[in-house]
């Protein structure tokens, strides 16, 4: 009779150590992921980090409960749906530079986990085409394999129990309803002993900036103030003064139109917060929210007024800056950071979290020992970039900005001008500086493989004046803003 009890004993430890080199946890043990990723947030547009013009509830719960990491940015982008590039860095871990848009032969955070024992969904915006999604998830729901869209026509589909992308149709509720409800869903389903991924994407507060009217009503009733840097024209052309979301307001902009779609956008901002709370209701009912990691961020952020700009196509702090906020089992409550982060550092800090070993070469870095009290920093600058139109680095206080194709250099005190509106990069004083970053800057452009000069022998002229440019507005936008804007 002892044999047998012997041989269970056997079989325990053998199986102890089997799960060990599978993660160092059982697959119950092992913690869950739940991803809450916006479109086109400014950093600046949650309560509990000193907007006390917008109500956001859940998001300043969440950074309540966790760890902010407030000089977050996206690295940049190759043009200008800026959403692309940062939706394939985070999802690789791999500098723009290094990684193709639509992901072929990289491998996914989603996708390595799906190979270290993880049940990986994901509902919402999926911009780096079917192919990639495929490889990354093994359950789908109301999935946007687009940019933008009308957020009441958002074409959606979803993954079969055999593995088909189906039922392609437009989706009955408003955009961030929509995806809070296929999230939600997968929750309050989930049966499985294995731990999960959730990557929730949403199209909010992206342009069409159309939140339900109450939402926008309550803005327009209690105004928030204008931009710090707000201009009704950006001081110089900057290669992308006219793109396509410049185009959204007339130009010289003025405070009554910046207004209102700054009320706009942040009806759409505290619409979406109620559905990240929805989300989390539903995490805590399904008894495993003391075990999942929530990681809330978005994939870049917004002029929306600021240097005479709308979107995102530069390189100012409004525009790559964005949120990035974690917790979970062992992330310390009320916890904030300046150190500098990448939103490409998710990659190596999830498969950290989640004991699984990260690809060799990733760009991103592991965050958890700056929560952890066991490093105050992973880098110390951070290199910024937008096609061949701007170069940027910055450290712990100064920023320097290169415009190559006009020859222009910015240089601001973070510490002193975070609105960045007073350039210091004529005064001589700061000339050993400027060196210095420059060289930075420059060995940033070897290590990613970028060979963009700084300066060019024949630039471009710096004037522009868009005052009364003619604009069309693109099939996304709903009557009302037509009317209102166009």
């Amino acid at each position: 009779m002892r044999r047998p009890h012997s041989f269970v004993r056997y079989a325990l430890a053998a199986a102890t150590v089997f799960l060990a080199a599978c993660g160092g946890q059982s697959g119950r043990q092992r913690p869950n992921f739940l991803f809450l990723f916006a479109d086109d947030q400014r950093p600046d547009t949650i309560g509990a980090w000193g907007n006390s013009h917008i109500r956001t509830p859940h998001m300043d719960r969440l950074v309540e409960r966790g760890f902010s990491f407030r000089s977050n940015y996206n690295l940049g982008s190759s043009g200008g749906a800026v959403c692309v590039p940062s939706r394939a860095m985070v999802n690789s871990g791999l500098a723009y530079f290094r990684v193709p848009n639509n992901l072929a032969g990289v491998k996914l955070l989603p996708e390595l986990l799906g190979e270290n024992g993880y049940v990986t969904f994901a509902t919402g915006k999926w911009h780096n085409e079917r192919p990639s999604w495929r490889r990354a998830f093994q359950r789908g729901k109301a999935v946007f394999f687009g940019g933008m869209a009308d957020h009441l026509k958002v074409p959606v589909e979803d993954l079969s129990p055999g593995g088909e992308l189906v039922n392609q149709r437009i989706g009955e509720k408003f955009s961030s309803e929509l995806f809070a409800d296929a999230a939600i869903e997968f929750l309050e389903s989930y049966q499985g002993d294995q731990p999960f991924y959730a990557y929730v994407a949403f199209t909010a507060p992206h342009d069409p900036r159309m939140p339900p009217e109450r939402y926008r009503q309550m803005y327009y009733d209690a105004r928030p103030p204008l931009p710090a840097n707000f201009m009704p024209q950006h001081p110089f052309d900057n290669g992308n003064v006219g793109g396509r979301d410049e185009n959204l307001a007339a130009w010289p902009r003025t405070r009554e139109a910046i207004s209102d779609q700054l009320a706009e956008y942040y009806g759409l901002i505290t619409h979406l917060d109620e559905q990240i709370g929805r989300i989390l209701q539903a995490l805590e009912a399904s008894g495993r929210a003391a075990n999942t990691y929530v990681i809330y961020a978005a994939d870049h952020g917004l002029a929306v007024g600021s240097h005479g700009l709308l979107g995102k196509q530069s390189i100012y702090e409004h525009s790559q800056r964005c949120p990035l906020i974690i917790v979970g089992p062992g992330v310390p409550a009320k916890g904030s950071s300046a150190a500098l982060s990448y939103l490409l550092d998710i990659f190596p800090t999830v498969c950290s979290l989640a004991g699984v070993t990260p690809p060799p070469g990733l760009d991103g870095r592991d965050l958890a020992p700056i929560w952890r009290g066991e490093k105050p920093k992973v880098r110390d600058t951070v290199f910024l970039s937008y096609m061949n139109l701007m170069r940027s680095v910055r450290d712990d206080r100064y920023k320097l900005l290169f415009y190559p194709p006009i020859n222009h250099t910015q240089l601001f005190d973070l510490e002193a001008d975070p609105d960045e509106l007073r350039n210091l990069a004529g005064d001589a004083s700061h000339a050993p500086r400027i060196e210095q970053l420059t060289r930075q800057l420059q060995e940033w452009q070897r290590s990613l493989g970028d060979a963009q000069p700084l300066t060019v022998e024949k630039p471009q002229p710096k004037e522009i004046d868009l005052s009364g440019t003619p604009r069309k507005p693109d099939q996304w936008q709903p009557d009302w803003i037509v009317k209102k804007y166009f």
